[in-house]
Formats: C-alpha cells, sequence, structure tokens
C-alpha cells in the first residue's frame, strides 16, 4: 500500500482531492495533508512519502522552491504538480523536476484519477524492476557462499568425493598445492537474548551479522568463510585458509582471526562467545580432522572460570577428563516428589548437584551440554509416563526450549543452574496440574479395578507404575478418600465376596479360597478368621442355623 501526501495551502482544495481520489482503487493505503510548503517538507522528512501532490502557490515555502529540494532530498519521490495559474516558470520547473503530471485547479476526477494512476503506475514498474535486481543479485551472491557451505560441510562430515568436485575446488582455495587449511567453531552463549534485544528475534539477520564479523579483513593470501551449523544454531562453522604459506603462519592468523571476532561481536552486539580452532593441514581433506579437534577443545573451556568471550587453540593436546556426576541416579527421588506437588523439594535436590559441580575442580561446556540434554530426556521420561501428555510437554519434542517460553543461554555457570531450575520448575508444574486434575478420576480407576480384579495379585507397583504415582503418595492419597489402604481394600472386598460365597452350601471352603485368589485353603482360613473372628467353616455353620 502506498502513501500519499497532499500539499495545498487551501483547505477546500484539500478535501476536494480527497473525496474525488480513488485512493482504495489505486492501492493507496494513507493519505496525509500539509496546510503550507514548510510543513510539507517536514512531513516529507519525517515519513516515507510514495507520491506527493503540491500546488505551486503557497506562503512560506513555494512548490517551485519545494520542487528542487524534493528534488535533491528525496529523488525516488514521485511528485504531481496543482497549480491555479497557467505560468510558463511553473510548468518549466515541472518539467525540471520530472514531476508525473500538472494539474490545474479547478481539479476534476478524471484528470485527477488519471495521474494518480500514471504514478502508481510507475511506483508499480519501480517495485518490480528492484524485486528483479534484489533477486538477481541474491542468486549471484548467494550461489557462491552456498556452494562453497555444502562443500564445507561434505569435507567435515567426511563425504566428499574429489572426482565430482574438481571442478570447484579453486572455490575452497584446493586447487593448488601450498594452501594450509584450519577449522574453528564459535558457540553463541547468549543467542537467543541479543537476538530478541538486538535483531529483533530475527535469526537470519542475526547469523548474517556474525558471520560477516567473522569473514572481515579476509585478504592477503587469508581467508575465513563461515557458516551456521545446521544441526545446531548456536555454532558457527569457521574455515580459515592461507595460500602459499607456512603451518605456523596459518595456526597464528587462523586463532587471531577468531579470537578477535568474538572481542568485536562482544563489542558490537553485546554477543558472549566461546570458541575454538583446531589443527592446520596441508590437506583440505583432513579439515574433517581440524574440526574434530577445535569442537573437543570448545567442550573443554571450563564453564566454572568463564567470564567473557574466550577463544581456546594453539597447539595444546586436548586432555581427557572425568564426566561431572550425572543426575540419573537422583531422577526417581526427584520424580516421587514432583508427584507429589512439592517442587521446592525437588529443585533443593537438584541444587545439591549444582553445588557439587560448582565445588568441583572444573565444569567444562562440554559437561553442561551433556548435562542438559540427559536433563531434559529424564523429565521427558517422567512426563512421558503420565496418562496423557500435557500439551505444552508434549511440544518441547519438536520446538526445545522455546515451547516452555525458556531461552537456552548461558554464558556463566550461575546462569547455566539458572536454566535447569527454570526447567525444573516449568516441568514440574505442568506435571503437578496434570495430577491435580487426573487424581480423583485415578482412585476410582484403582477401586473399579480392585472391585473387578480381587482374585488377582493385585500389587501396588501396578498402579504407581501406571499412574506415575510414588508408593507412599498413592497411599496416602487412597486412604484419604477411602478410609482405608489399597490392601485393606483388597482384603476387604475379598472378605466380603467370601461372605456371599459360603451363603452357598455347593461350595466347597477350597475352591471359594481358589476362586478368591489364595491359593492356599489354610491361608485363606487364617485370613478369614482375622478378618470376621471365625473360620469359614463357623461362618458358614452359623449362617445356615440362622436361617432354619
Amino acid at each position: 500500500m502506498y502513501k500519499v501526501l497532499i500539499i495545498d495551502d487551501e483547505e477546500p482544495l484539500r478535501e476536494a482531492i480527497h473525496i474525488l481520489g480513488d485512493w482504495k482503487g489505486l492501492g493507496i493505503g494513507e493519505v496525509l495533508e500539509a496546510t503550507n510548503g514548510r510543513a510539507g517538507l517536514e512531513m516529507l522528512r519525517e515519513h516515507k512519502i510514495d507520491l506527493a501532490l503540491v500546488d505551486m502557490k503557497m506562503p512560506e515555502l513555494g512548490g517551485s522552491e519545494l520542487l528542487q529540494i524534493a528534488e535533491r532530498e528525496f529523488p525516488e519521490l514521485l511528485l504531481i504538480v496543482i497549480s491555479g495559474y497557467n505560468d510558463f516558470e511553473y510548468t518549466r520547473q515541472a518539467i525540471r523536476s520530472k514531476v508525473v503530471d500538472y494539474l490545474l485547479k479547478p481539479v476534476n476526477r478524471g484528470d485527477l484519477n488519471s495521474a494518480l494512476r500514471k504514478a502508481v503506475d510507475m511506483l508499480e514498474a519501480r517495485k518490480r524492476k528492484q524485486s528483479e535486481f534484489i533477486t538477481q543479485n541474491i542468486t549471484l551472491n548467494m550461489s557462491v557462499p552456498k556452494l562453497k557451505e555444502k562443500m564445507y560441510l561434505s569435507i567435515l562430515e567426511r563425504g566428499f568425493k574429489n572426482q565430482s568436485n574438481e571442478a570447484f575446488l579453486p572455490l575452497i582455495g584446493a586447487d593448488s598445492a601450498g594452501s594450509q587449511f584450519t577449522a574453528g567453531i564459535l558457540r553463541l552463549l547468549n543467542l537467543e537474548q541479543v537476538r530478541r534485544a538486538r535483531f529483533h528475534d530475527d535469526r537470519d539477520l542475526m547469523h548474517f551479522a556474525v558471520t560477516n564479523v567473522i569473514n572481515e579483513n579476509s585478504g592477503g593470501g587469508f581467508e575465513a568463510f563461515s557458516f551456521v551449523n545446521p544441526k545446531n544454531e548456536r555454532e558457527l562453522i569457521a574455515v580459515f585458509t592461507m595460500k602459499q604459506g607456512y603451518e605456523e603462519d596459518a595456526a597464528f592468523h587462523s586463532i587471531h582471526q577468531l579470537k578477535k571476532a568474538a572481542a568485536t561481536l562482544k563489542e558490537l552486539f553485546g554477543i558472549v562467545c566461546a570458541g575454538a580452532v583446531g589443527a592446520t593441514y596441508g590437506d583440505y581433506l583432513e579439515l574433517a580432522g581440524s574440526y574434530d579437534t577445535a569442537k573437543a577443545r570448545l567442550d573443554e573451556i571450563d564453564l566454572l572460570q568463564l567470564k567473557g568471550p574466550l577463544v581456546a587453540g594453539g597447539g595444546a593436546a586436548v586432555q581427557e577428563f572425568k564426566d561431572s556426576p550425572s543426575l540419573t541416579g537422583r531422577m526417581p527421588q526427584i520424580r516421587s516428589i514432583m508427584e507429589s506437588g512439592n517442587a521446592a523439594h525437588a529443585k533443593s535436590i537438584l541444587n545439591e548437584f549444582t553445588q557439587k559441580w560448582r565445588s568441583s575442580a572444573r565444569f567444562s561446556l562440554g559437561d553442561a551440554e551433556r548435562t542438559l540434554r540427559e536433563f531434559l530426556i529424564l523429565l521427558g521420561d517422567i512426563a512421558g509416563e503420565l496418562d496423557e501428555l500435557p500439551p505444552l510437554l508434549r511440544s518441547v519434542k519438536n520446538k526445545g526450549l522455546a515451547a516452555l517460553g525458556i531461552s537456552g543461554d548461558y554464558a556463566s555457570f550461575t546462569q547455566f543452574e539458572a536454566l535447569l531450575n527454570e526447567i525444573l520448575d516449568a516441568y514440574a508444574g505442568e506435571i503437578s496440574r496434570s495430577l491435580a486434575g487426573n487424581r480423583s478420576g485415578v482412585l476410582e480407576n484403582i477401586k473399579a479395578y480392585i472391585d473387578n480384579h480381587y482374585f488377582e495379585n493385585i500389587k501396588i507397583s501396578m498402579f504407581t507404575d501406571k499412574y506415575f504415582l510414588s508408593r507412599e503418595y498413592l497411599m496416602k492419597l487412597f486412604k484419604g478418600k477411602y478410609g482405608c489402604g489399597i490392601h485393606e481394600y483388597v482384603q476387604k472386598v475379598r472378605m466380603d465376596k467370601a461372605k456371599e460365597l459360603l451363603a452357598d452350601p455347593a461350595l466347597k471352603v477350597q475352591d471359594i479360597s481358589e476362586m478368591l485368589g489364595y491359593k492356599d485353603k489354610n491361608y485363606f482360613s487364617k485370613a478369614f478368621r482375622n478378618y470376621y473372628d471365625c473360620s469359614p467353616s463357623e461362618f458358614r455353620t452359623g449362617t445356615l442355623e440362622a436361617e432354619k
């Protein structure tokens, strides 16, 4: 939709133009007004105006002068001149300023809409031309980088074939001997925060800005080329190439370039990065090994000591460290506490672990990533055992933490600790709400099951596993609703049924014992005596005598 400005000091004429113009039919969405030339100029500077209708004779700033200023300041602005004076000077200025049309007062509907249509056609033609130009440039500028990215990914994944890609080797500087190749990784630790605050939540724009920073200052035989890791939007993969250089020089330039990029990203956008550079090789196919080394070095970075942008590299060997303590062993306890609705207690157990990590010798970025993945899987398993998984938790599988409204950012151990607590809060809340709505129905289902399957070997674990409830909590809920525990209720149902069956003299006590789920007649008799203070035979005799 286009925006039009009417600049005229005569209110009746402005109103007439408003009424006569076929604005909607012409695709004009907004029509603004200015009461004199100076006000019109201010509005041109303030708004993005596509077309201006200008009266040639106005106080303060005349039409001729306004056209000259507009020609200098707004070369893309289209103009229609309106004048009550059929004066050659006005016409000459209008021609010089390349106006779309020249209308004489009083303006009539046909002439006005004809001039407006001409202007709109020019705007549409310009838009098509710009669109074609942009498309051509995108195709031209994007095709080569995309091809390079595809080639590098193929090399890093060890699927690159020389024979079929030989013609493209010059693109990556692999067509002649003597070149040195190094892979690096830059991880954006506060990606989501910066993307929202600085890039209006535009992922592509942010990645474009970051890759530009990494790639800048390439030249003089040294080139940096970076792209987003398709498996992890937080990671940028960088490939550094030095033509006809020494391995030591290439390694130095590579780590210097990545360190400089990390510092620049922090300064320009507030992005906190952790990065690493792998080993340098004279064979481009060895980039896969260089990338593996960079990834291992990145994972080694100690989150406990991370205070800002950091890039690891150099000749240091990759060290082997033991994995940090796992939460897996404590998840049954966390589950039991969560199902009782005590999220604070569950968080206290989680915080015991985070304190252990904090007081340990080190807790690396790799440890943090593994812990986060493991924690989400374990919480997902717990939630998955619910009869009906809450929709919010179901969507986590596809959308990740964004489904919970949680940012996955952490640039320090304190932020990582807060992230784990936020995730636990979200899961605990959803699980608690789901259970709260289902508990009454769960207890009724358990009771109904016992009423219909009293003769089976009923174990409480059958219900704890099915309904995601701990033994203690389930017993507490059941007794609160029915006044007795589950075992006691099973016993009551069996004993009530036993009385009913003993009233039939055709049934033997042994048969009744088996019908009630007792494999041992003596055990049944003992249970019956404890419940009714007499044996089954005594009960039957008393019942028959009472009937006589």
